[in-house]
């Protein structure tokens, strides 16, 4: 049976190249990069290649890059990091009540401590309300942390017009961009858009799991969570993940050097989904319409159908959907996203996620369009019995 793999919001494949980049690094150059000694210099010099080739997509220098295990532990970080740094200027943080549970769960541990966070809300298709942010800014806020793009839905934050307010009205303040669904769709450059602190996961554009990164900004400074001998300027003690932070800069590169094509591809996947969703009974599709949304991520309700229902009933054909975040879907509550555009219970309870890469494909798209069609019927009429 052939595999559509539409899960990659999820997670990506490694790519070829970013595989091999680690295999060699984990079998014949592993040497610690701490040591002084040919190996470990080695060793340090793909730790230093991939910062610089990662600061180049950015347009910032290698000595603002900072390497994590993943994008939770890089959102962690930049959260606890500055909130703590900079608690004597002020206690209020700004966020959404959409964001990742890396952001939200640290947040919520962060009001615990005693700082004040306060969630902007957003309309039915996931757009900031950015008459409520500007109103929410005050001297007393240190920290606004958003998504560039919502993971469940594909919702695109204005970056630009956040840093532009952060700027105008509180110019103290640090702007933290979870960027782990955005890097490697679109061109992001955080001094352009005022971004101090921004994070990546690597195994959400085909480098290995266990890898991430942090852009801090060299202007602000920020407590770390990890101590220990000192690596990575003191911010994130422990010996580096060098062959995965190797495969992770071979990803960057390969994102950076077809990013256009990658993006207007995934575009033309996720309008042709859709089109053909439109076409089929009781189905309704969150998130921002046409290029307003991100290229990669459709979130559909598939009303009187369980979402795990659905998707294991596609996993049968051998196409692979999400029936929510990936990080999240343990949890019975239902998702704080789609809660935060307004949708019905039932479409809490129906709602799948298909997310895309570049090598996905127009006929993948249309073989899934037809096996919903065969199954949407069955389905319904086996719930009604």
């Amino acid at each position: 049976m052939r595999e559509i793999y539409f899960d990659n919001a999820a997670t990506t494949v490694v790519s070829p190249a970013a595989a091999q980049t680690a295999l060699r690094v984990m079998t014949e150059d592993y040497g610690n990069p701490s040591s002084l000694h040919r190996m470990g210099v080695t060793a340090e010099g793909y730790v230093r290649d991939a910062a610089k080739v990662i600061a180049d997509t950015l347009k910032v220098s290698a000595n603002e890059i900072f390497f994590t295990s993943g994008g939770t532990e890089a959102n962690n970080q930049a959260l606890f990091g500055a909130a703590r740094a900079y608690a004597r200027r002020g206690r209020r943080i700004l966020t959404t009540a959409m964001e990742h549970p890396a952001v939200a769960e640290a947040l919520k541990s962060l009001a615990g401590e005693g700082f004040e966070v306060t969630a902007i809300p957003v309309d039915g298709q996931g757009r900031l309300d950015l008459e409520a942010f500007e109103r929410e800014l005050s001297p007393e806020v240190i920290l606004v942390s958003m998504m560039l793009v919502n993971n469940e839905i594909g919702a695109v934050t204005p970056a630009r017009e956040i840093g532009r307010l952060l700027k105008s009205k509180c110019p103290d303040a640090l702007y933290h961009a979870d960027a782990i669904q955005a890097y490697g769709k679109y061109p992001i450059y955080p001094k352009e858009l005022g971004i101090d602190l921004l994070t990546v996961s690597g195994h959400k554009l085909h480098g290995p799991k266990g890898t991430g990164f942090l852009y801090k900004n060299e202007r602000v400074k920020i407590k770390p969570l990890i101590y220990g001998g000192g690596q990575q300027g003191g911010l994130r003690s422990g010996t580096e993940n060098v062959p995965g932070i190797a495969g992770l800069g071979v990803a960057a590169k390969e994102a950076g050097e077809h990013l256009p094509e990658r993006t207007e591809h995934m575009y033309a996947l996720r309008e042709r989904l859709i089109l053909g969703l439109r076409e089929l009974p009781d189905v309704v599709i969150h998130g921002m319409p046409g290029r307003e949304g991100a290229p990669h991520i459709v979130n559909a309700a598939f009303i009187g159908i369980g979402a795990e229902v659905l998707q294991h009933s596609l996993e049968d054909r051998g196409i692979y959907v999400s029936a929510g975040s990936a990080c999240s879907s343990h949890k019975r509550a239902g998702s704080p996203t789609l809660t935060a555009i307004g949708a019905s219970r039932e479409e809490l309870s129906s709602s799948v996620r298909f997310s895309f890469s570049e090598l996905n494909t127009e006929e993948e798209v249309d073989e899934a369009l037809r096996a919903l069609g065969e199954l949407l019927p069955v389905l319904r009429r086996y719930r009604r019995r």
